[in-house]
């Protein structure tokens, strides 16, 4: 759209004719978020309270038609390239449109350098899951958020790295992201109602079970409970306990998308709890993207 017609329809929003501004919004609708910084200066020089909302609402549909859009290129990538902590900044961007995943990148490349610092080759899988868990959990205090389990705040990434704070989902995932920063085979497992994620090595993993075992994960580790580490047998124990069927299901490793998917449920499942409803078609939207 050229700046001459791009000027003409936001002049138009001022417009109280109803049929002429739905004309104008379904004009503007059409186009990116290159004419957010217009509509933003067309705000700032408005005094009526009207065309104030009216301009909030269509640059708000403007970034959620972005974030529908990053997302679903995220998911659209060859399966098994997707990016996880890409994947996870596409969800931020739903509260936080104007995130700049590069604040981001810096606080987690400083947090794995830290961690990195006390690695070393001859250290085996669960001794750098040790170390990892310590940096994570005790240095750092990263933790479920239990004193306000329901805040959508708990679902944003940037939140995490800012409060040390995040639902069960959100915690696997940033788990997730910063142990394959260090270099472990960490992948996500939908274990029931809480991801857990697994150190996954086929080599090892027959030496530790034997051949006869049909599974290559080591072992579990849960970043709801500190980081703790669960053997496979125990896993199998309490998804037979509570009659969860097929159990490999449950207990081998899935995509990366599933738990984007995950975390996009929780997303809808927070914003519900606290009364935030509006919100509920465009995540409905998001998940049906996966």
């Amino acid at each position: 759209m050229n700046q001459e017609k791009l000027d003409a329809l936001i002049t138009l929003l001022d417009d109280p004719d109803t049929t002429v501004f739905q004309m104008v919004q379904q004009e503007l609708l059409k186009e990116d978020e290159e004419i957010i910084p217009a509509l933003e200066k067309k705000w700032e020089q408005s005094f009526d309270e009207n065309s104030q909302s009216r301009i909030e609402n269509i640059i708000q549909s403007l970034q959620f038609k972005r974030t529908f859009s990053g997302l679903k290129s995220w998911i659209n990538q060859t399966p098994g390239t997707q990016d996880l902590f890409e994947g996870f900044c596409a969800v931020d961007k739903f509260q936080y449109p104007d995130l700049n995943p590069l604040n981001l990148t810096l606080k987690i490349e400083n947090l794995r350098k830290s961690i990195w610092l006390e690695l070393n080759n001859s250290l085996t899988l669960l001794e750098k899951t040790t170390i990892l868990n310590h940096f994570i959990f005790n240095l750092n205090g990263y933790s479920v958020n239990l004193s306000n389990p329901n805040s959508p705040q708990n679902c944003f990434l940037n939140q995490i790295l800012d409060t040390k704070r995040g639902n069960p989902v959100s915690m696997s995932i940033f788990y997730t992201i910063i142990a394959r920063a260090i270099e472990l085979p960490a992948y996500l497992v939908d274990f029931p109602k809480n991801p857990l994620v697994a150190i996954v090595d086929a080599e090892l993993a027959q030496k530790v079970h034997g051949s006869t075992r049909e599974t290559e994960v080591l072992f579990y580790i849960n970043p709801s409970n500190k980081g703790s580490i669960t053997s496979r047998k125990e896993i199998d124990y309490h998804l037979k306990r509570n009659e969860y069927r097929p159990i490999r299901e449950y207990a081998e490793p899935k995509p990366d998308v599933l738990f984007i998917e995950r975390l996009v449920e929780s997303m809808l499942e927070a914003y519900n709890s606290v009364g935030f409803t509006e919100k509920e078609e465009k995540i409905k939207q998001l998940l049906s993207l996966f």
